[in-house]
């Protein structure tokens, strides 16, 4: 069976990378701030000098098409529609490698992340140095947002961020094209660990669909050039070694990579909770010592990397971490909390409802997401309680941007095709179009006409949509535990003998 929408939603996903190809290759603009380094060094871009309009316009068509391919495709695929899942896959990883050497678009966080590496070669402490303390810098002094802002990212991170600087040198533009490179192959090497764990076409061809040729992940995660790729890797080699069999020295090493995405961005660990949960099972059906030593030796091997990257990190690794704590962005529903109540004293209680609202969505996500009979009941579960605890998080931060939607992504990829999948692409395609750029208007000179895409969309627009999916997240998790029948689960499963 072969449904039109199939073959067309495979064709407005090459169209949509294509609009952020040419965003990319056209050069400085508001979509792509300026990298200053000597003529010739990678990456490369025209300079063209297009309009606002432009670029945003064709951000915009990338996002919807993006979007509306993907849609395209999974309704394809729930009428029977099946393609070779090699294609889409190689040609999601050759649009990566071309993202590498264009400059990156849509923020200016990999300014940043140069400015945070070019403190650690230069001797400042990136944790507790700001890229207002180093002006005169030929990389630091180029940041242009968050000019006040210590480094928030994880020692190995930062690790990183060094590499690049140590090549880089005074070049802000190669050291962006280092890091680029880094990123595009973390993108990869995801993507070979998740084809590497599905085992039929159909199971990979989902994969291809969900990341590697995922338009709206390579436009913010590669494009964009956000270091949550880095996380997402270890995050999903993680999993993948978890389930991929029961012997003891699987584990520390599952915890240890679950401690590398740590200690890149902290929420990464969250995914930690899903082998956690299944040991955890196990040993209460079981009382086994064996899997009490395998739950130990996970919480060992993720502790041992924190403990050691953080400590060498220096005293001040956790400083902006509490601060960012008290931050909510303009597009999510907390931000309607916030305009409700008058911003300041009150942040408290959006904390506790935070807390609280991650709580709830946890339990509602662990008994309706999709099982998958086909797959081993210890590994399957593992990957299902990993990705309720990622989208929990995801759908009730007070502080939320698109490119963290890839970590959901990256989990929803490893389980059934389910509704799911599509609140996480109209979650995604709404921050998106919220974030347009994720630049500081005033500083970049977004033309007065174009300012509602701030005043309004962002703060008015997008909280409520995303408000929308959010009860619409919660519905849908009521319906399918009404419906869906308890999974099946054979005695010896149970016992907690495999996964």
């Amino acid at each position: 069976m072969t449904p039109w929408q199939g073959r067309a939603g495979l064709g407005a996903i090459a169209a949509s990378l294509g609009c952020f190809l040419l965003t990319a290759l056209l050069g400085t603009s508001v979509m792509q701030p300026a990298l200053p380094g000597e003529p010739g060094q990678p990456p490369f871009a025209l300079d063209a000098e297009p309009s606002p309009y432009l670029v945003i316009g064709l951000v915009v068509a990338g996002v919807l098409l993006g979007a509306g391919g993907l849609a395209l495709c999974f309704t394809a695929v729930g009428r029977g529609w099946r393609c070779r899942p090699g294609p889409p896959a190689v040609a999601g990883v050759l649009v990566a490698g071309a993202f590498a050497f264009l400059p990156p678009i849509g923020s200016g966080d990999h300014l940043n992340y140069a400015a945070y590496g070019r403190m650690a070669v230069t001797g400042h402490d990136p944790y507790a140095t700001r890229a207002v303390d180093v002006p005169h810098d030929p990389v630091i002094g180029a940041v242009e947002e968050w000019r006040k802002a210590p480094s928030v990212y994880g020692p190995i991170a930062t690790a990183q961020e060094a590499f690049a600087a140590k090549i880089g040198g005074d070049s802000m533009r190669l050291t962006v094209f280092v890091m680029s490179v880094i990123n595009s192959l973390a993108f990869a090497l995801t993507a070979l660990v998740l084809w590497w764990t599905s085992k039929t076409p159909e199971r990979r061809l989902r994969t291809a669909l969900m990341w590697t040729f995922n338009p709206l992940l390579l436009f913010h995660l590669v494009a964009g050039s956000h270091n949550d790729t880095l996380a997402i890797a270890p995050m999903v080699a993680a999993l993948a070694l978890f389930a991929g069999g029961r012997s003891l020295p699987r584990t520390p090493a599952a915890g240890a990579l679950v401690g590398a995405a740590m200690a890149i961005k902290l929420p990464a660990g969250l995914a930690g909770g899903g082998p956690a949960w299944v040991l955890v099972e196990r040993w209460r059906a079981s009382r086994d010592r064996g899997t009490l030593w395998r739950l130990a030796a996970l919480f060992g091997g993720a502790g041992a990397v924190v403990a050691v990257t953080f400590a060498l990190a220096g005293p001040h690794a956790f400083d902006q971490v509490s601060r960012a704590a008290n931050s909510v962005s303009l597009a999510t529903p907390w931000h309607l909390v916030d305009m409700l109540l008058g911003r300041g004293g009150h942040r408290t209680f959006i904390k506790i409802g935070f807390v609280v609202l991650l709580l709830v969505l946890l339990w509602m996500l662990a008994r309706a997401l999709p099982y998958d009979r086909d797959a081993d009941p210890g590994a399957d579960q593992s990957r299902r309680i990993a990705a309720a605890l990622v989208l929990a998080w995801l759908f009730s931060a007070p502080y939320e941007l698109p490119w963290y939607d890839g970590f959901a992504w990256a989990a929803l990829a490893l389980l059934a095709w389910s509704r799911f999948d599509w609140l996480l692409l109209a979650h995604t395609a709404a921050l998106s179009l919220a974030y347009l750029p994720a630049r500081d208007p005033e500083l970049i000179g977004l033309p007065d006409d174009l300012n509602w895409l701030v005043t309004v969309v962002r703060p008015v627009i997008i909280p409520v949509l995303t408000t929308a999916i959010l009860i619409a997240l919660m519905l849908e998790c009521r319906r399918r535990h009404d419906r869906a029948p308890a999974p099946v689960r054979s005695p010896r499963a149970s016992a907690g003998s495999r996964g």
